[in-house]
């Protein structure tokens, strides 16, 4: 019971700050769950695929792997799923909506893994993952959702717009990646900086977003 609630509070209130951080009204919890849930029931085919992979040797150098194994493949169904069952739906009527369905589905696959790797590993390390790999994915998300609101409620540059949503998140999840297996003794004197620039590119288009019509083209 511990491991499990070390595992899911981490994204609990990473969900909720995220979730009240809408300045507008907000957004109503059903689609919001079912992304979450997604998110979910992504983790199993993901991590079958890696599997595979890894069993044949494939892409097994460290910046392959962290690109096709972890950037491409997570960050692409993320983004597949968002734009399958969030995009067009009605409740998303606002720029920030973007966020709050990426970093649910985010998360919900952030809490499978999260949960996965504490039973595996001890209750220790619960706070490290907490602090890197939960809020990794919530930021990958928030970038993720940004593009996407803005491809949505942005009259120019849609297709651009929808290409960044996933081509930034796969970039910035293959370094933190790339930096977690080639940096095993030294991983948190690299990965901490990267994370600070995250939070404030993360924080900055949450506050962008918040704007909606007024900064939606910058």
């Amino acid at each position: 019971m511990a491991i499990l609630t070390a595992a899911i509070s981490p994204a609990v209130a990473i969900m909720t700050f995220i979730y009240l951080s809408k300045k507008i009204e907000l957004e109503p919890l059903p689609l919001i769950v079912r992304m979450f849930i997604i998110g979910i029931i992504m983790v199993f085919p993901i991590m079958f695929i890696q599997y595979a992979f890894e069993t044949e040797g494939l892409f097994q150098n460290p910046f392959l792997k962290s690109f096709f194994l972890a950037g491409l493949i997570e960050e692409f169904f993320k983004w597949f799923f968002l734009i399958f069952v969030a995009y067009q739906h009605s409740d998303f009527d606002h720029h920030y909506d973007g966020i709050i369905y990426a970093v649910a589905i985010s998360l919900g696959f952030a809490t499978i893994e999260n949960i996965i790797y504490l039973f595996a590993n001890g209750i220790e390390i619960a706070m490290l993952r907490a602090v890197f790999p939960v809020s990794s994915h919530a930021l990958f998300g928030i970038i993720m959702g940004y593009y996407l609101g803005k491809a949505k409620f942005s009259s120019r540059h849609k297709k651009l717009c929808l290409f960044l949503a996933v081509a930034i998140p796969v970039s910035l999840h293959t370094v933190y990646d790339f930096i977690m297996s080639v940096f095993e003794q030294s991983w948190l004197y690299w990965i901490t900086p990267f994370m600070i620039v995250l939070w404030v590119i993360g924080f900055r288009k949450i506050r962008v977003a918040n704007r909606h019509h007024e900064t939606l083209i910058k």
